[in-house]
């Protein structure tokens, strides 16, 4: 350790933090030049070979041109996540039937002698309230 000095392996380890950060960023580029439904297929080709052939150059242009409808679209796709989970949470938890529709199913289950008119009476007091 003796030949390579504090400073060296400081210098090296802020070059790798660098390096795998344009790495992240590069790969969210071109993530988002492929999710961007407003792009036709050309435009997309486009953006994509100058973010591949010329890398530095390319994100860095791509992000002062399109950064800000980049943001919105993760914005965008953060909510529409958002709001499938809650469908979905809604939909296993039975959430999503009304009042209406118990009473029809407690009313079908009553004519066909499944439950007594005592049963029925208690869990349509319980559904109403």
């Amino acid at each position: 350790m003796d030949d390579y000095p504090l400073l060296n392996l400081f210098w090296t380890m802020l070059w790798l933090f660098l390096w795998v950060m344009w790495f992240f960023l590069l790969v969210k580029v071109v993530t988002d030049i492929f999710r961007d439904h407003s792009l036709s297929g050309w435009a997309k080709a486009g953006w994509l070979v100058f973010v591949l052939v010329l890398p530095y150059v390319g994100v860095l242009v791509y992000l002062i041109a399109r950064g800000k409808s980049m943001g919105e679209r993760d914005v965008k796709q953060v909510q529409e996540h958002e709001e499938a989970l809650r469908q979905y949470i809604q939909k296993a938890a039975g959430a999503g039937s009304s009042s209406a529709e118990e009473l029809g199913k407690l009313s079908a289950l009553r004519d066909k002698g499944d439950i007594t008119q005592e049963e029925f009476q208690r869990a349509k007091t319980k559904l109403l309230n």
